[in-house]
């Protein structure tokens, strides 16, 4: 049997366009109730022209399903709460979480505003973390939830002219493992997507054939088993193009050295041992580096 989202509920931020919009579609095509979160409103204030959240609601109807649109900031609390408390009201549960919303202001590190480092991490890292909040009480309750992380491979890898969106990317896979321990007990999934793909963000970037192949839609398919009722936990899925990779933070074995007083100078004689991937793990927790690190300093004393 195919996945199915029937009976569930689902938030997608930043869902008026782009990814987002792909996302909340092909849930709501698969069964899921959807709330259709972005912050563009009408051009005129007071005007009975649609939004863009307005748009992909109707999008849904139109195709059979059922969605409500929301427009609050992912950065604004009480806005953020609402928007959970009105799913609640009319569905009784909230099963999926997918924080997509972000925006850019790239510019290289030395000529960056710090103003434009804080407004890329209050929208990507913060508002993610809101909306994270938001749900968990109704998702613990009911034993299950699902919720994705939209990183980037700018984040995992950096890039060029985007330390601030390198730095709030990165920062989502932290707070992914931590929630993803976190909700374990009750069936809370969390897990990070790294998509390549052609939207408004990439506009100007990328070649036509490039473009092409990058498709939102072919992301969407990763999202949508990430917050499937089979989902993992704690995967980092990168996908563009109709190709799914997966990447891992790793941790080497490492060299003891001790804590003499030539360490540095031993540190940097035994660099290419201490950075040698052969029998390199995935830790499941923070504790896993500090057992390497007593464990061989036990062994040095023995």
């Amino acid at each position: 049997m195919g996945i199915s989202f029937e009976g569930r509920v689902a938030i997608v931020t930043g869902a008026g366009g782009g990814l987002g919009r792909e996302h909340a579609l092909a849930l709501a095509a698969r069964g899921a109730k959807v709330v259709v979160n972005d912050f563009g409103r009408a051009a005129t204030p007071g005007s009975a022209a649609p939004t863009a959240a307005d748009a992909v609601v109707a999008e849904i109807a139109a195709a059979g399903g059922e969605a409500m649109a929301n427009h609050a900031s992912v950065t604004d609390e009480a806005g953020v709460a609402a928007m959970v408390q009105d799913a609640l009201a009319r569905w009784g549960r909230i099963d999926i979480l997918v924080n997509n919303a972000g925006i850019l202001r790239d510019k290289s590190f030395g000529k960056m505003p710090i103003a434009d480092f804080r407004a890329v991490v209050e929208v990507h890292l913060i508002g993610a973390a809101i909306c994270s909040q938001a749900v968990w009480s109704a998702m613990r309750a009911q034993k299950h939830g699902r919720i994705v992380m939209t990183t980037s491979s700018s984040g995992l890898y950096g890039n060029f002219g985007q330390a601030n969106y390198s730095a709030a990317k990165m920062a989502l896979v932290g707070l992914m493992q931590t929630l993803a321990i976190e909700g374990a007990k009750d069936d809370i999934r969390v897990n990070c997507l790294a998509p390549t793909a052609a939207t408004q963000m990439t506009e100007g970037l990328l070649s036509a054939d490039m473009l092409r192949l990058l498709a939102p839609s072919a992301v969407t398919p990763g999202l949508l088993y990430l917050v499937s009722d089979d989902a993992p936990t704690r995967a980092i899925l990168c996908t563009g193009a109709g190709t799914y990779a997966s990447a891992h933070v790793t941790l080497t074995h490492g060299v003891h050295i001790g804590a003499g007083a030539d360490a540095a100078e031993r540190v940097a004689a035994s660099f290419a041992a201490i950075d040698d991937r052969s029998g390199a793990l995935v830790p499941d927790s923070g504790l896993v580096q500090v057992r390497n690190e007593i464990e061989q300093a036990m062994a040095a004393t023995r």
